[in-house]
């Protein structure tokens, strides 16, 4: 029981600190999931009722990896949330990099940015989930031959509203 509330501590206490956001963590789906050699994953609903996936690693991660990561645990991403305090950060950041790489020339639309924007430092990484497919949550399994196998089992569908 501390352990639970340690860990659901902890997850409140990075998305603050990291995405200024306040969630307080209602049912853990998945705790602490393999999801490579160094990194792990904490799947968990929030009060309202909004899943989220935290993504923490000992390596550098980037948007693009979190979001390949995000696909192969069987999740579909509704909003990746950006570094506290820059609500912009994956746009300027490509932006930047689009300038350093063709110089004198400016972004004009979202096209021109958006290999960029995969190139991102995103670690930790907080990510809502829209979808959970097919109801299976994966883990990162080196032995299995696809190299994910099933975690837990979840239903989860959140409707847009206008």
């Amino acid at each position: 029981m501390q352990a639970k509330q340690t860990t659901n501590l902890a997850i409140t206490n990075t998305a603050k600190r990291y995405f200024g956001i306040t969630v307080q963590v209602r049912q853990m789906v998945g705790e602490a999931l393999p999801i490579s050699h160094t990194g792990t994953a904490y799947v968990f609903l929030s009060h309202k009722k909004q899943l989220y996936a935290l993504i923490q690693a000992q390596s550098n991660y980037t948007l693009g990896d979190v979001k390949r990561i995000i696909t192969r645990m069987g999740l579909k991403a509704e909003h990746y949330l950006p570094p506290a305090a820059q609500p912009s950060y994956f746009d300027d950041f490509a932006a930047e990099r689009f300038r350093e790489t063709y110089p004198g020339r400016t972004p004009h639309t979202e096209d021109d940015l958006r290999f960029f924007k995969t190139l991102a430092p995103y670690n930790p990484a907080l990510v809502a989930i829209s979808e959970v497919k097919h109801g299976e949550i994966k883990q990162f399994d080196a032995s299995s031959p696809s190299q994910w196998r099933p975690a837990a089992t979840f239903m989860y569908r959140r409707m847009p509203t206008s």
